[in-house]
Protein backbone atom coordinates (compact mmCIF):
# COMPACT_ATOMS: atom_id res chain seq x y z
CA UNK A 1 0.00 0.00 0.00
CA UNK A 2 1.14 3.43 -1.03
CA UNK A 3 0.59 5.94 2.36
CA UNK A 4 1.38 8.89 0.19
CA UNK A 5 -2.36 9.08 -0.68
CA UNK A 6 -3.42 7.77 2.73
CA UNK A 7 -6.15 10.28 5.29
CA UNK A 8 -5.91 9.43 8.32
CA UNK A 9 -7.67 11.51 11.46
CA UNK A 10 -5.99 11.28 14.66
CA UNK A 11 -8.40 12.78 17.16
CA UNK A 12 -6.99 13.57 20.64
CA UNK A 13 -3.48 15.64 20.85
CA UNK A 14 -2.11 14.68 24.04
CA UNK A 15 1.54 13.11 23.33
CA UNK A 16 -0.02 9.37 21.92
CA UNK A 17 -1.99 10.92 19.74
CA UNK A 18 0.79 13.63 18.30
CA UNK A 19 3.35 10.97 18.12
CA UNK A 20 0.82 8.00 15.71
CA UNK A 21 -0.03 11.62 13.96
CA UNK A 22 3.84 12.57 13.41
CA UNK A 23 4.04 8.45 12.46
CA UNK A 24 1.68 9.15 9.62
CA UNK A 25 3.08 11.79 8.07
CA UNK A 26 6.50 10.78 8.22
CA UNK A 27 5.42 8.00 5.77
CA UNK A 28 3.86 10.39 3.44
CA UNK A 29 0.19 10.41 4.35
CA UNK A 30 -1.32 13.27 5.58
CA UNK A 31 -2.27 13.06 9.45
CA UNK A 32 -5.78 15.54 10.53
CA UNK A 33 -4.93 16.30 14.11
CA UNK A 34 -7.91 17.27 16.16
CA UNK A 35 -7.78 18.42 19.71
CA UNK A 36 -10.72 20.85 20.81
CA UNK A 37 -8.72 22.48 24.10
CA UNK A 38 -7.56 25.49 22.93
CA UNK A 39 -4.19 25.34 25.43
CA UNK A 40 -3.13 21.59 24.45
CA UNK A 41 -3.48 23.13 20.68
CA UNK A 42 -1.34 25.78 20.74
CA UNK A 43 1.69 23.04 22.37
CA UNK A 44 1.22 20.61 18.93
CA UNK A 45 3.58 22.70 17.07
CA UNK A 46 6.52 22.98 19.32
CA UNK A 47 5.94 19.36 20.89
CA UNK A 48 5.25 17.25 17.58
CA UNK A 49 8.21 19.31 16.07
CA UNK A 50 10.41 18.00 18.58
CA UNK A 51 9.02 14.55 17.49
CA UNK A 52 9.66 14.67 13.91
CA UNK A 53 13.25 15.93 15.13
CA UNK A 54 14.07 12.31 16.06
CA UNK A 55 12.49 10.77 13.55
CA UNK A 56 14.66 13.25 10.88
CA UNK A 57 11.61 14.28 9.28
CA UNK A 58 12.09 16.65 6.11
CA UNK A 59 10.00 19.70 5.71
CA UNK A 60 7.31 18.23 3.85
CA UNK A 61 6.18 15.64 6.68
CA UNK A 62 5.81 18.36 9.40
CA UNK A 63 3.42 20.10 6.38
CA UNK A 64 1.08 17.27 6.46
CA UNK A 65 -0.37 17.13 10.17
CA UNK A 66 -3.25 19.77 9.76
CA UNK A 67 -4.09 20.35 13.07
CA UNK A 68 -8.30 21.12 13.59
CA UNK A 69 -9.96 22.55 16.27
CA UNK A 70 -12.88 20.03 16.10
CA UNK A 71 -14.42 17.01 13.83
CA UNK A 72 -16.29 19.70 11.65
CA UNK A 73 -13.32 20.58 9.52
CA UNK A 74 -12.50 17.47 9.13
CA UNK A 75 -12.51 16.29 5.48
CA UNK A 76 -14.20 13.22 6.59
CA UNK A 77 -15.58 12.30 2.59
CA UNK A 78 -11.29 11.61 1.87
CA UNK A 79 -10.01 10.02 5.72
CA UNK A 80 -9.51 6.41 5.35
CA UNK A 81 -8.49 5.61 9.09
CA UNK A 82 -9.82 7.19 12.36
CA UNK A 83 -8.24 6.62 15.77
CA UNK A 84 -9.35 7.74 18.85
CA UNK A 85 -6.00 8.61 21.32
CA UNK A 86 -8.70 10.44 24.15
CA UNK A 87 -7.83 9.85 27.65
CA UNK A 88 -8.73 6.67 29.00
CA UNK A 89 -12.49 7.82 29.52
CA UNK A 90 -15.15 5.14 28.45
CA UNK A 91 -18.40 7.57 28.45
CA UNK A 92 -16.18 10.29 26.30
CA UNK A 93 -15.08 7.50 24.08
CA UNK A 94 -18.69 5.87 23.66
CA UNK A 95 -19.67 9.62 23.04
CA UNK A 96 -16.72 10.21 20.59
CA UNK A 97 -17.84 7.35 18.54
CA UNK A 98 -20.93 7.94 18.26
CA UNK A 99 -20.00 11.00 16.52
CA UNK A 100 -17.64 9.22 14.03
CA UNK A 101 -20.04 6.64 13.30
CA UNK A 102 -21.95 9.34 12.27
CA UNK A 103 -19.81 11.85 10.71
CA UNK A 104 -17.18 9.05 8.77
CA UNK A 105 -17.53 7.21 5.53
CA UNK A 106 -19.35 3.71 5.87
CA UNK A 107 -16.13 1.85 4.84
CA UNK A 108 -13.93 3.83 7.19
CA UNK A 109 -12.16 2.08 9.85
CA UNK A 110 -12.63 3.60 13.42
CA UNK A 111 -10.44 2.38 16.12
CA UNK A 112 -9.32 3.34 19.52
CA UNK A 113 -5.84 3.54 20.59
CA UNK A 114 -7.49 2.69 24.55
CA UNK A 115 -5.14 0.31 26.64
CA UNK A 116 -7.18 -0.32 28.83
CA UNK A 117 -10.64 -0.39 27.19
CA UNK A 118 -11.64 -2.91 24.14
CA UNK A 119 -13.18 -2.02 21.49
CA UNK A 120 -16.46 -4.17 22.38
CA UNK A 121 -17.39 -1.49 25.51
CA UNK A 122 -16.57 1.19 23.40
CA UNK A 123 -18.63 0.32 20.36
CA UNK A 124 -21.59 -1.27 22.65
CA UNK A 125 -24.84 -0.35 21.05
CA UNK A 126 -23.35 1.22 17.94
CA UNK A 127 -25.15 -0.10 14.49
CA UNK A 128 -21.77 -0.28 12.62
CA UNK A 129 -19.16 -2.32 14.75
CA UNK A 130 -18.02 -4.48 12.20
CA UNK A 131 -15.95 -1.27 11.27
CA UNK A 132 -14.51 -0.83 15.04
CA UNK A 133 -11.33 -2.20 16.43
CA UNK A 134 -8.71 -1.17 18.62
CA UNK A 135 -5.17 -0.10 17.37
CA UNK A 136 -2.73 -0.02 20.51
CA UNK A 137 0.03 1.61 19.86
CA UNK A 138 2.88 1.47 22.48
CA UNK A 139 4.86 4.84 24.07
CA UNK A 140 7.11 6.42 22.63
CA UNK A 141 4.64 5.56 19.47
CA UNK A 142 7.21 6.89 16.85
CA UNK A 143 9.70 4.91 18.32
CA UNK A 144 7.95 1.58 18.76
CA UNK A 145 7.13 -0.48 16.19
CA UNK A 146 3.78 -2.61 17.22
CA UNK A 147 0.45 -1.56 17.26
CA UNK A 148 -1.76 -4.28 18.37
CA UNK A 149 -4.45 -4.37 16.32
CA UNK A 150 -7.37 -5.60 18.29
CA UNK A 151 -10.52 -7.22 16.82
CA UNK A 152 -14.39 -7.49 18.87
CA UNK A 153 -16.54 -10.39 17.90
CA UNK A 154 -18.28 -7.58 15.76
CA UNK A 155 -15.51 -6.23 13.84
CA UNK A 156 -15.27 -7.62 9.80
CA UNK A 157 -11.83 -9.47 9.46
CA UNK A 158 -11.53 -7.93 6.62
CA UNK A 159 -11.31 -4.17 8.22
CA UNK A 160 -8.96 -5.08 10.71
CA UNK A 161 -6.16 -6.69 7.63
CA UNK A 162 -7.01 -3.26 5.96
CA UNK A 163 -6.07 -1.63 8.81
CA UNK A 164 -3.14 -3.86 9.15
CA UNK A 165 -1.96 -2.82 5.60
CA UNK A 166 -2.68 0.51 6.41
CA UNK A 167 -0.42 0.32 9.71
CA UNK A 168 2.28 -1.30 7.48
CA UNK A 169 2.51 1.48 5.07
CA UNK A 170 3.07 3.89 8.13
CA UNK A 171 6.34 1.70 8.76
CA UNK A 172 4.53 -0.07 11.47
CA UNK A 173 4.26 -3.45 12.65
CA UNK A 174 0.74 -4.71 13.08
CA UNK A 175 -0.14 -7.26 15.87
CA UNK A 176 -3.40 -9.02 15.34
CA UNK A 177 -5.33 -9.70 18.41
CA UNK A 178 -8.49 -12.06 16.70
CA UNK A 179 -10.53 -11.46 19.90
CA UNK A 180 -10.85 -8.71 22.24
CA UNK A 181 -9.70 -9.48 25.52
CA UNK A 182 -8.73 -7.63 28.75
CA UNK A 183 -4.87 -6.29 28.71
CA UNK A 184 -4.79 -7.24 24.69
CA UNK A 185 -1.64 -9.29 23.96
CA UNK A 186 1.66 -7.56 25.17
CA UNK A 187 0.23 -6.36 28.33
CA UNK A 188 -0.70 -9.75 29.43
CA UNK A 189 2.61 -10.84 28.17
CA UNK A 190 4.21 -8.01 30.26
CA UNK A 191 2.35 -8.44 33.51
CA UNK A 192 2.92 -11.87 33.44
CA UNK A 193 6.59 -11.64 33.72
CA UNK A 194 5.70 -8.70 36.50
CA UNK A 195 3.98 -10.78 38.65
CA UNK A 196 7.10 -13.36 38.51
CA UNK A 197 9.24 -10.97 39.15
CA UNK A 198 7.92 -9.15 41.88
CA UNK A 199 7.26 -11.98 43.80
CA UNK A 200 11.06 -13.15 43.34
CA UNK A 201 11.91 -9.25 44.99
CA UNK A 202 8.99 -9.49 47.84
CA UNK A 203 10.62 -13.61 48.43
CA UNK A 204 14.40 -11.93 49.32
CA UNK A 205 14.96 -13.89 46.02
CA UNK A 206 16.70 -10.65 44.30
CA UNK A 207 16.78 -7.13 43.92
CA UNK A 208 14.99 -4.75 41.68
CA UNK A 209 18.22 -4.02 40.12
CA UNK A 210 18.87 -7.90 39.37
CA UNK A 211 15.53 -8.66 37.80
CA UNK A 212 16.29 -5.67 35.44
CA UNK A 213 19.48 -6.74 34.50
CA UNK A 214 18.17 -10.82 34.18
CA UNK A 215 15.35 -8.65 31.47
CA UNK A 216 17.80 -6.46 29.52
CA UNK A 217 21.38 -8.34 29.44
CA UNK A 218 19.76 -12.18 29.78
CA UNK A 219 16.87 -13.54 27.79
CA UNK A 220 15.07 -9.66 26.89
CA UNK A 221 19.00 -9.19 25.03
CA UNK A 222 17.29 -12.01 22.79
CA UNK A 223 14.01 -10.60 22.14
CA UNK A 224 15.03 -7.91 19.53
CA UNK A 225 16.33 -10.47 17.22
CA UNK A 226 13.71 -13.41 18.43
CA UNK A 227 10.28 -13.34 20.45
CA UNK A 228 9.47 -16.66 22.29
CA UNK A 229 8.36 -18.96 19.81
CA UNK A 230 10.90 -18.27 17.11
CA UNK A 231 13.99 -18.84 19.88
CA UNK A 232 12.59 -22.15 21.17
CA UNK A 233 12.81 -23.10 17.72
CA UNK A 234 15.95 -21.95 17.60
CA UNK A 235 17.04 -23.61 21.56
CA UNK A 236 14.83 -26.90 20.30
CA UNK A 237 11.18 -27.30 21.76
CA UNK A 238 12.90 -30.50 24.04
CA UNK A 239 15.22 -27.80 25.54
CA UNK A 240 11.54 -25.92 26.41
CA UNK A 241 9.75 -28.31 27.43
CA UNK A 242 12.21 -29.86 30.06
CA UNK A 243 12.88 -26.72 31.86
CA UNK A 244 9.28 -25.59 31.89
CA UNK A 245 8.11 -28.94 33.31
CA UNK A 246 10.92 -28.49 36.34
CA UNK A 247 9.56 -24.85 37.14
CA UNK A 248 6.47 -24.85 36.22
CA UNK A 249 5.00 -26.08 39.30
CA UNK A 250 6.86 -23.33 41.37
CA UNK A 251 6.22 -20.41 39.59
CA UNK A 252 3.74 -17.27 41.14
CA UNK A 253 -0.12 -18.25 40.02
CA UNK A 254 -1.14 -15.41 42.52
CA UNK A 255 -4.69 -13.47 41.68
CA UNK A 256 -3.69 -10.60 43.51
CA UNK A 257 -0.92 -7.88 42.88
CA UNK A 258 2.03 -8.80 44.72
CA UNK A 259 2.70 -6.56 47.97
CA UNK A 260 6.38 -5.62 46.17
CA UNK A 261 4.10 -3.62 43.92
CA UNK A 262 1.05 -3.03 46.02
CA UNK A 263 3.25 -1.49 48.95
CA UNK A 264 5.18 0.90 47.34
CA UNK A 265 1.35 1.87 45.76
CA UNK A 266 -0.02 2.18 49.30
CA UNK A 267 3.01 4.06 50.33
CA UNK A 268 2.45 6.70 47.60
CA UNK A 269 6.36 5.57 45.94
CA UNK A 270 4.55 5.92 42.09
CA UNK A 271 7.71 5.52 40.25
CA UNK A 272 9.66 9.18 38.92
CA UNK A 273 6.09 11.06 39.13
CA UNK A 274 6.91 11.04 43.10
CA UNK A 275 10.65 10.59 43.52
CA UNK A 276 10.85 6.68 44.57
CA UNK A 277 9.28 3.88 43.14
CA UNK A 278 11.73 0.42 42.84
CA UNK A 279 14.25 3.21 42.76
CA UNK A 280 14.86 6.40 44.07
CA UNK A 281 14.59 9.52 41.88
CA UNK A 282 15.90 13.38 41.00
CA UNK A 283 14.68 15.60 38.98
CA UNK A 284 18.20 15.38 37.23
CA UNK A 285 18.41 11.34 37.70
CA UNK A 286 14.84 11.73 35.44
CA UNK A 287 16.01 13.74 33.36
CA UNK A 288 18.92 11.21 31.94
CA UNK A 289 16.95 8.18 32.25
CA UNK A 290 14.48 9.23 30.20
CA UNK A 291 16.94 10.83 27.54
CA UNK A 292 19.29 7.21 27.62
CA UNK A 293 15.84 5.32 27.90
CA UNK A 294 14.71 7.31 24.37
CA UNK A 295 18.44 7.23 22.75
CA UNK A 296 18.57 3.32 23.38
CA UNK A 297 15.32 2.42 21.79
CA UNK A 298 15.88 4.99 18.79
CA UNK A 299 19.36 2.67 18.50
CA UNK A 300 17.39 -0.17 18.78
CA UNK A 301 15.14 0.73 16.15
CA UNK A 302 18.13 0.99 13.88
CA UNK A 303 19.07 -2.40 14.61
CA UNK A 304 15.84 -3.32 13.10
CA UNK A 305 14.90 -0.99 10.36
CA UNK A 306 16.06 -2.65 7.30
CA UNK A 307 14.04 -5.60 8.57
CA UNK A 308 10.90 -3.62 9.22
CA UNK A 309 11.28 -2.21 5.21
CA UNK A 310 11.30 -5.24 3.87
CA UNK A 311 8.09 -6.47 5.18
Amino acid sequence: MDSSSLQVAVIGGGTMGRDIAATFAHAGATAHLVEPFAQAREAIPARIGQTFDKLAADTAARARVPVHESLDTVPWPRIDLVIEAIPENLEAKRALFVELERRAKRDTPLASNSSAIGISKIGEGLATRDRMLNTHYFMPAHLVPAVEVVSSEATDPAVAERVCGMLRASGRVPVRVKRDIPGFLANRLQHALSREAFWLIEQGFCEPEDIDAAVRFGFGFRYIAAGPCLQRDHAGLEVHAAAGAEMYPHFNNAATISPALAGRVEQGKLGMKTGEGFYRWTPETIERERARYERTLAQAFEIIRAELQSR
